[in-house]
């Protein structure tokens, strides 16, 4: 419990679900009542925690803003119960009523990513954000007015003996808003966040955070989202810095948490300080909470995926099995006359390691009516791409044809490397409901698989060993589409074409600048040439988890006709 000369706070790290009012209420509740059991004073709830965050064009119908605000009305009421605590929680908000649209006395409402403090069963203040994000996955003008537009002003509060002001995620991130808050007479910043998560975020949300602390001299807590929405996921690690400057608490990665803070008189912090997971411990979190979230949120009963024997779809199923169980996922290998002896055997050897339900469906056949069906039309063509994505899309029937009678998603397992280049068959792999790694390119997948592999897996025999066979990541990856492919056939060696990909699509550098870093022209050219005429593939792919600063998805918003070329 907390002492007399301090204060404890807790931060609900939360995973919320989009436009799940009731349920997003009742974590809340059931935060606010562990937190005051704990002895805390204040409860800080995420950014936008009553909708989820982000609600996108929910914002935009009215019957969705009417029930927030009776949602928020509701919560403050349900808090009544806890008197000593006051509870922040993120929700959009509107002032105003709403007009006649026919008559002139219309009352143009302005809509804000706002936070109120609930107490005593009722709103006791609401702050409006004042600086909105409109980058990367960011939308927040589409939809918000900016509380520093709007004459919106700080917000600060009262709880055991301490004031505490209140900020919204990007507002902690320039000083106007902490430094108003400190001169309404902030002793604490309390900042409600939802950051999708990309690789390393973590470590800059942070220092950003201590240049806060370093400019107002004010410690500060961090109240952040856990869990998966669509294709961001949110990596909790709620944190705290106090007056020094110094990360003093930090709540785990990737679980939701009640993380309790104790700020004591003269500034010192004390609470449970987790350690910060690696790099690929991050990825591999990631993608196995985005998933979990996608899968069950959207109330899918399992997922099934084309096995290969090859790299990627063997990231995918155990990505699969770590997020669901292996109960929930099932495994299809779909041979060709192009199949290897050896894919067979891998597939086989990990869906046992796994312990999931594993078939073979030759395409063969149907891969012959095909060539028969059109002999005639092809006569004197030889062989080439066609071909390759008949059978590819052979597949993809296959697959669908199994999630339409039995309700389970279709995984894809195309990467990152072969979103870009187009290293993939519209209607054929590139068929399924959510693509696990579309935000992992090859080299990635390499590091990720082995990475994996070294953890203590236990597999379906009872032992604990690796769950990838070593042959699937040491053999040279090919799609076995004709004799003796081989990836490198197509594509520059991956290490070329990710770094490539790297610098022109994730740091925006020009050609001219990445021949300049000492790559080849030619390469760059054919890198280049293949992203931006792979445009038209991209838009008609699934949506997948993004886990680096910038996806082929929200943050990517190219033309598909376009003569730019530099």
């Amino acid at each position: 419990m907390s002492t007399p000369s301090s204060v404890r706070i807790a931060l609900a790290q939360i995973n919320a679900t989009v436009g799940d009012l009731a349920g997003n209420s009742r974590r809340i509740l059931e935060a606010a009542a562990k937190a005051h059991a704990a002895g805390a004073c204040v409860l800080i709830a995420p950014e936008l925690a009553l909708t989820g965050y982000p609600p996108e064009d929910l914002l935009l119908r009215p019957a969705f803003m009417q029930a927030c605000a009776q949602a928020l009305t509701d919560l403050a009421m349900r808090l009544a119960v806890y008197p000593d605590l006051q509870v922040l929680v993120g929700h959009p908000h509107q002032f105003g009523e709403r007009g006649d649209m026919r008559s002139r006395s219309v009352v143009v409402q302005q809509r804000f990513n706002a936070a109120s403090v609930l107490g005593g069963g009722k709103v006791r203040a609401t702050y409006c954000k004042r600086d909105l994000p409109n980058y990367q996955v960011f939308d927040e003008r589409r939809y918000f007015a900016s509380g520093r537009d709007a004459g919106h002003g700080a917000v600060v509060f009262e709880a055991g003996g301490r004031r505490f002001g209140v900020l919204i995620c990007e507002d902690a991130w320039f000083d106007e808003p902490a430094r108003l808050a400190r001169t309404a007479g902030a002793e604490v910043l309390c900042v409600l966040n939802a950051s999708p998560f990309h690789l390393d975020k973590a470590g800059e949300r942070e220092a950003r955070m201590v240049e806060r602390v370093r400019d107002t001299g004010l410690p500060l807590v961090f109240s952040h989202l856990s869990g998966g929405q669509d294709e961001v996921v949110f990596d909790g690690a709620s944190f705290a810095v106090d007056a020094q400057g110094t990360v003093a608490v930090r709540g785990p990665s990737f679980e939701e948490a009640l993380v309790l803070v104790d700020l004591q008189a003269d500034g010192r912090i004390g609470g449970e300080l987790h350690p910060v997971p690696s790099f690929e411990a991050q990825a591999w979190s990631a993608l196995v909470t985005g998933v979990r979230d996608y899968i069950d949120k959207n109330g899918f009963p399992g997922v099934i995926i084309g096995l290969s024997g090859g790299i990627d779809s063997a990231l995918v199923l155990a990505i699969a099995v770590d997020a669901l169980g292996a109960n929930r996922v099932r495994a299809v290998m779909m041979p060709s006359p192009y199949t290897a002896d050896i894919s067979w055997l891998d597939a086989r050897d990990m869906a046992q390691r796994l312990g999931v339900r594993y078939d073979e469906m030759s395409i063969t056949p149907m891969f012959e009516a095909f060539r028969t069906s059109l002999a005639h039309e092809f006569d004197g063509w030889p062989e080439d791409a066609t071909e390759e994505n008949i059978q590819a899309r052979v597949r993809g029937t296959l697959l669908m044809a199994l999630s339409n009678k039995f309700g389970a998603i279709v995984l894809t397992t195309g990467n990152k490397s072969e979103m870009a280049t187009g290293y993939c068959t519209l209607y054929g792999d590139m068929a399924g409901g959510f693509a696990v790694i579309k935000d992992v390119a090859k080299t990635l997948v390499y590091r990720l698989a082995e990475w994996k592999n070294q953890q203590p897996s236990l597999r379906a025999d009872g032992s604990v060993g690796p769950v990838i066979p070593e042959r699937i990541i040491t053999r040279p990856p090919s799609a076995e589409l004709r004799p003796d492919q081989k990836d490198q056939d197509s594509l520059p060696p991956y290490e070329v074409l990710d770094a490539i990909l790297a610098r022109y699509m994730e740091e925006d550098q020009s050609i001219a600048e990445i021949v300049a870093a000492g790559f080849a022209p030619a390469d760059v050219e054919r890198v280049t040439r293949l992203i931006k005429i792979n445009e038209y593939k991209r838009r008609q792919a699934p949506i997948g988890i993004r886990i680096t600063h910038r996806a082929f998805g929200r943050d990517w918003r190219y033309p598909i006709t376009s003569k730019f070329r530099a």
